[in-house]
């Protein structure tokens, strides 16, 4: 039963048994999710859950990452769920392909509130959250996204019922409930991808919400599917287009720790082109390449990206939204060449909006690679073809903040320090969270937070 296998490690992990490089590594991934929360929020990124989470109310039992005033616990979860992941700066474990800390980090603040939990003990249990979705993810790779939904929220709702029943401190065989009702509830559609909608941004949130609301309801009696993970009508049955590794989700937990191997974005777009950008930044670094001088890109990308990176739309005419430009590899690579830099700045309105990037795209050609390893994991390869004959060339064997390549902790903070757009509580935001383990309760890191983001600014005072 691999519901309760999960359940079980879940229900006893204590700190102690926590490595101090799987302690680090969740510390700095709860630090990012943070910083992209903030960032959205100063940017006004995020606002429809906001609103939401707002009309909801219910209890004072927590806030919302950015927000002051108490509401229920699924609701704060929610709007915290959709800040983490609408810029699309979040982070991503590769072999799950999933948004690890999207959809553990709203649980674990908002049901740490709720209970009053210690920093100690809301670390702890994002680290179970951390560990649950990225190996349900890997245990069918590209499994979700080949059947047109979203991994990180058939994952999400699962995560989220585990991270609040570890806080709540219910006993296994209730969590157990909690995450055979989970299963149902998740889903998460790709339908996105044709049409330029943001629903994606949103679906880290409604898994938060839904994971919690699961696990209440377990706790209040209801009964679920112990066998929803392996069952014949269970997740990887019929959501995932691939054979899945069931005995992998719960193989040498509390040994082998998928939270040391969780990426960092570099740049605010899907993972699937990071590494593709970095090929493009190679080809031309050191070099004064005019856009007007180029006369083909030619890049390499793995087949399992092309479908969602490189859509029939992609390049072809100017990205429909902000959030479908951050799935068009082709526009991305363009704006790369003419800015120097891939940035939130890249992905404005007004950004996505000029002719002459829209130009360059149109001479990006695609070439997918051989089948092999995971998507996010791959190489990235690029041919700059100028139009005096040179050919610049650019190869790199996995994209920046990989577990391969990984982000400093002096190139995390200022990511994080310019999410927080050089505020001057920066500096105690990162200490509150980089040292979670100490902190009595949430009450300093949420005040730093909302103070960063200055919700008074907008007309939604919960969020």
């Amino acid at each position: 039963m691999t519901a309760g296998g999960l359940a079980a490690w879940a229900h006893g992990l204590v700190l102690d048994a926590i490595p101090d490089p799987v302690r680090h590594a969740a510390a700095r991934h709860l630090l990012d999710g943070v910083g992209n929360a903030v960032a959205a929020r100063r940017l006004g990124y995020g606002a429809p859950a906001c609103t939401v989470a707002d009309g909801l109310g219910g209890p004072a039992e927590a806030r919302v990452l950015t927000g002051r005033r108490p509401i229920s616990a699924p609701a704060a979860a929610l709007a915290t769920g959709v800040l983490v992941h609408a810029l699309d700066f979040d982070d991503t474990h590769a072999g799950g392909l999933v948004h690890a800390t999207a959809v553990t980090l709203p649980a674990a603040l908002a049901v740490g509130q709720q209970v009053g939990a210690t920093g100690a003990e809301v670390l702890t249990a994002a680290v179970t959250g951390l560990e649950t979705v990225c190996r349900i993810g890997a245990a069918s790779p590209h499994g979700f996204h080949a059947r047109g939904l979203h991994a990180t929220a058939v994952a999400g709702t699962l995560t989220a019922a585990l991270v609040a029943g570890k806080l709540a401190g219910l006993a296994p065989e209730q969590i157990v409930h909690g995450l055979g009702i989970a299963g149902s509830a998740s889903g998460g559609l790709l339908e996105f991808l044709d049409t330029g909608a943001d629903t994606k941004a949103l679906h880290p949130g409604t898994a938060s919400l839904n994971g919690i609301l699961a696990l209440r309801l377990a706790a209040a009696g209801a009964a679920g599917p112990h066998s929803v993970l392996e069952g014949r009508r269970g997740i990887f049955a019929t959501l995932s287009a691939h054979e899945a590794d069931v005995a992998s989700v719960t193989a040498d937990l509390g040994e082998r720790w998928e939270t040391t191997r969780i990426g960092i974005k570099p740049y605010p777009a899907c993972q699937l082109m990071h590494v593709t950008l970095d090929a493009v930044a190679a080809a031309v670094a050191g070099r004064d390449v005019a856009a007007d001088r180029i006369a083909e890109i030619v890049v390499h990308v793995h087949p399992d990206s092309v479908a969602i990176v490189c859509g029939e739309h992609a390049g072809s005419a100017p990205p429909r939204s902000t959030y479908d430009a951050k799935f068009d590899l082709p526009w991305s690579v363009a704006a790369l060449l003419h800015d120097g830099a891939v940035t939130v700045e890249t992905y404005t309105p007004q950004s996505i909006m000029r002719p002459e990037v829209a130009a360059t795209a149109a001479l990006v050609r695609v070439m997918p690679t051989g089948p092999g390893g995971a998507a996010a994991d791959a190489a990235g390869s690029a041919r700059v073809h100028m139009r005096d004959g040179a050919v610049l060339t650019g190869d790199v064997p996995c994209s920046r903040g990989t577990a391969a390549a990984p982000l400093s902790d002096d190139a995390l903070y200022r990511k994080f320090a310019a999410n927080c757009g050089e505020h001057p509580r920066t500096a105690e935001l990162a200490e509150r969270v980089l040292g979670l383990a100490e902190q009595v309760d949430l009450t300093g890191l949420l005040d730093a937070a909302a103070d960063i983001a200055d919700p008074s600014r907008t007309a939604h005072p919960a969020a």
